[in-house]
């Protein structure tokens, strides 16, 4: 294998090598280097075994991990590409060998201080990166949430707490047609909305072999460029379809001997898979966990006695819930889509590309220099009962059996623009809930401004940061009877009413909207009418934020406060006490004073400094989001920004909240936060001499 690592001035990695298979080494190599802890962070998370170093506290996850069978399906999943598709099988374990190499006598400090060496990743690996990284990316656990609304509130509920979306997803996307270019040819943007990290999960990088080379962003731990690319004829871009693929379904199982049986549909008792694993935990006893698996699915909560601690539901019979999932049931997560999309030239071929793709499910949005364009949702979607798709529904009743695979929907453009930000759009039928249409309509409504745009201007619509969802709470200040209210709170009052809603960083008005927001949002909760939901059922910790009263609250407010009637809820008298309380201890600074970003790290830092303050909110286009009632700061945001045009690659833009290096102390680690938070853009380079040769490999 011959090759070369080249890198631009940011840092990013630019591999050219002889081949593809030559060439997934190489990215595997490189990876390991860059950001050898990140990923084996990531590769322990997806064996279940994360605790072992980084304590009790990722106890839960591994856990779950264990209990859904992530790494055996990940197995599975290689093993059938092995059978199927010996090519992509075999470029998926050159990336492996190329981590391997690179993790050899890796020297980032976080080891050293985490007391673990590297371990070595096996070819099914990258699989299981993925798996994991994606298992409550389709949302399973509001199913949990619709059960405990209904059963303490009334069947009503589900509905008055629909966010129209989790309000843990997020992406935007559109894409502009060469009719509305400046240069004619086609240009796709947007932004990937997800967990800040710290290295981030997406990875800027080139990739140039003679048969292909592409632009984009990868997964950290997963060959090629699944999401965002670029490969000079075409690009493509996803965001987060919304679509409902996993289904949870209550089991009734027994004990026999050292096996078990699980209650089937037909009224037949039939065995169930068992055996138990052993979890180790640092500077704790390890935790053996009860790894069960039914025709249904792996059980991811309870057992045969209940919920932990043998606590029933309710009182009613032993609760265990089963987890079904596609990649489990066919043993195919779609990276048979992998080495199609490098070698893409037109937009058909990115089509054919998405007809391999299982999950998670995405809208696709892709555009080539020929002027074609494509819009459409891309992943597997079983056919099952109405019921599956709300709520845990009862393994041992007919009805609730899957029946095969929806057909992906397409859309066309509306007037050479589409828009994609996880709004009821093509893949409507394939979901529950859906995001608020703001930023979708936002998007639209910037775009329609302006007849012709160029790749440049895209920059100030991705950090655009009107809040359209303030219309319910603001329309409810308006409503009070200023004569009724003290001196001070009339005067939040008449300044919210004239504020223009955008959530600026350094504007305080958007700070007392925030405090007033949040006011409101714990005083509802706080109400007796709510009080039946307020304490969750005792599912595992890790399911809590999806059970959690007061953030349902905060991501429903705009649903909460235009219904008809909230359980007999004296809203105007909520918002108006709230409003008091904000005017008697006001907000001393600006909005970017407490909404400021918070990664998630594997480690604290050695050198902890205070995070910058961020513009946007939730709903808007800039979606950083907070948790209204319980906390300004933001946990989630553009995971990365990007601008491809297909007129000339090289006016292509993109950036990272970070940097393109994982290592603390080196110049690339964070050179692009300044960027990012200014929502400026980084060229992609592609001119192999304004490239810095590093090594030959």
């Amino acid at each position: 294998m011959s090759g070369a690592i080249f890198r631009d001035a940011w840092g990013i990695p630019h591999l050219r090598a002889d081949g593809p298979r030559e060439l997934a080494r190489l990215q595997g190599l490189v990876t390991a280097r860059d950001r050898g802890w990140q990923i084996e962070v990531e590769r322990h998370r997806a064996q279940g075994a994360s605790a072992s170093f980084l304590g009790a506290g990722e106890l839960p996850w591994d856990v779950l991990v264990r209990r859904a069978r992530i790494a055996d399906t990940a197995r599975r999943c290689f093993a059938r590409l092995e059978e199927r598709d010996p090519e992509t099988a075999d470029w998926i374990r050159a990336y492996v060998t190329g981590v391997n190499e690179g993790l050899h006598g890796h020297d980032a400090p976080e080891f050293a201080r985490a007391g673990v060496l590297p371990g070595r990743w096996e070819p099914w690996t990258p699989l299981a990166v993925w798996l994991s990284t994606h298992l409550l990316f389709a949302g399973f656990p509001a199913k949990l949430w619709r059960d405990h609304a209904a059963a303490r509130l009334g069947a009503d509920a589900v509905g008055l707490f629909a966010t129209d979306g989790p309000g843990t997803s997020g992406s935007n996307g559109w894409l502009v047609a060469g009719e509305r270019t400046v240069t004619g040819q086609g240009v796709i943007a947007g932004d990937p909305h997800r967990f800040i990290e710290d290295p981030g999960v997406y990875q800027q990088i080139r990739l140039s072999c003679p048969e292909f080379d592409v632009v984009g962003l990868a997964v950290s731990g997963v060959p090629g460029i699944a999401h965002f690319g670029h490969t000079g004829t075409v690009a493509w871009a996803i965001t987060n379809a919304m679509a409902d693929y996993q289904d949870l379904y209550r089991e009734r199982l027994r004990r026999t001997g050292a096996g078990m049986e699980a209650l089937g549909p037909d009224g037949v008792w039939r065995r169930a898979a068992r055996h138990t694993e052993t979890v180790e935990v640092a500077g704790e006893d390890a935790v053996e966990v009860e790894v069960v698996e039914t025709e249904r699915g792996p059980v991811v909560i309870g057992g045969p006695e209940g919920l932990d601690g043998g606590v029933p539901e309710s009182g009613g019979p032993p609760l265990a819930v089963a987890l079904r999932y596609p990649p489990r049931v066919t043993g195919d997560l779609g990276f048979g889509a992998l080495l199609p999309l490098l070698r893409a030239r037109s937009v058909a071929d990115v089509d054919r590309a998405a007809d391999l793709w299982a999950e998670p499910v995405n809208v696709v949005l892709a555009a080539d220099t020929e002027g074609g364009t494509l819009h459409r949702v891309a992943g597997r979607v079983p056919v099952r009962s109405d019921a599956n798709r709300v709520r845990l529904v009862p393994a041992w009743e007919p009805g609730h059996e899957w029946r095969g695979w929806h057909e992906p929907p397409r859309a066309g453009l509306d007037e050479g623009v589409a828009v994609m930000a996880n709004q009821r759009g093509p893949a409507a039928p394939l979901g529950v809930e859906f995001a608020p249409p703001h930023r979708a309509r936002r998007i639209a409504a910037l775009l329609a401004r302006r007849g012709r745009w160029s790749a440049a201007d895209m920059a100030a619509i991705h950090t655009d940061t009107h809040l359209a969802s303030a219309a319910p709470l603001l329309d409810h200040l308006a409503a009070l009877n200023a004569p009724d209210l003290t001196g001070p709170a009339s005067a939040v009052r008449s300044r919210l009413l004239a504020w223009d809603r955008h959530m600026d960083a350094g504007s305080a008005d958007a700070a007392a909207f925030a405090a007033l927001r949040g006011a409101v949002v714990r005083r509802l909760a706080a109400e007796p009418a709510l009080a039946a939901a307020a304490t969750p059922p005792p599912y595992p910790d890790v399911f809590r934020p999806w059970l959690a009263l007061v953030p349902r609250i905060g991501f429903a407010l705009e649903h909460l406060l235009a219904a008809k009637d909230l359980f007999g809820i004296d809203r105007p008298a909520v918002v108006r006490a709230a409003l008091e309380e904000v005017a008697a201890a006001p907000p001393a600074g600006v909005w970017g004073d407490t909404h400021r970003l918070a990664p998630w790290r594997a480690l604290p830092p050695e050198d902890p400094r205070e995070e910058p303050g961020l513009s946007g909110d939730h709903d808007c286009v800039l979606c950083t989001s907070a948790v209204p009632g319980i906390t300004d700061l933001a946990a989630r945001g553009p995971a990365a920004r990007y601008v491809w045009d297909l007129a000339r690659r090289e006016d292509s833009r993109w950036v990272v909240p970070h940097g393109a290096s994982g290592r603390p102390g080196s110049p690339h680690h964070r050179d692009q936060q300044p960027l990012w938070l200014a929502g400026d853009l980084a060229p992609v380079l592609t001119d192999w001499a304004q490239l810095t040769k590093e090594t030959d490999v």
